[in-house]
């Protein structure tokens, strides 16, 4: 009877450390990515569909109506990211992974701003305020849904549960 109750005693304090386990983020220290992102059992998943950046100038065309070059709509889509995750009680270091999509600027011979897009996505992630970094990819793709938009980004995020 006393090695039932040693074990019942074992097993939930098992069961506790489990729940109290944190995220862990693996990869090159150095990198502005984790290469790997592993969510332990009691966390919640918050997923953000894919946001655009916001219209700055309506009666401007092409990549100004949303404020020009990759590294500004960069940063106001990622602002959208945030406000999104502050409504549901998460905040940036709670993104796990994130999913970035680039048009090529015609300002970069239709290329890609990536050293543009890491800029703005500096400010967010692996900072001394905020040091998490998601697990990330980056394509370019032809276009996205209204012309002049030079960015799409998707994330997961997860939370504790209380």
């Amino acid at each position: 009877m006393k090695r039932l109750a040693a074990l019942a005693v074992g097993l939930c304090a098992l069961a506790g450390a489990a729940h109290s386990q944190e995220i862990v983020r693996g990869g090159d220290p150095k990198s502005p990515i984790a290469s790997v992102v592993t969510v332990p059992p009691g966390y919640e998943t918050i997923y953000v569909s894919g946001l655009t950046p916001a219209v700055v100038n309506k009666d401007a065309t092409g990549p100004a109506m949303f404020g020009g070059d990759t590294k500004t709509q960069t940063m106001s889509v990622l602002t959208r990211i945030q406000d999104t995750l502050k409504s549901q009680g998460a905040t940036m270091a709670d993104v796990v992974m994130m999913r970035v999509l680039l048009v090529g600027d015609p300002a970069k011979d239709g290329k890609m701003d990536f050293a543009g897009m890491m800029e703005a996505y500096k400010t967010f992630f692996g900072t001394a305020e905020q040091p998490n970094k998601p697990a990330r990819i980056t394509s370019q793709v032809a276009s996205l849904v209204q012309p002049g938009m030079l960015v799409e980004i998707e994330v997961q995020a997860a939370k504790k549960v209380k």
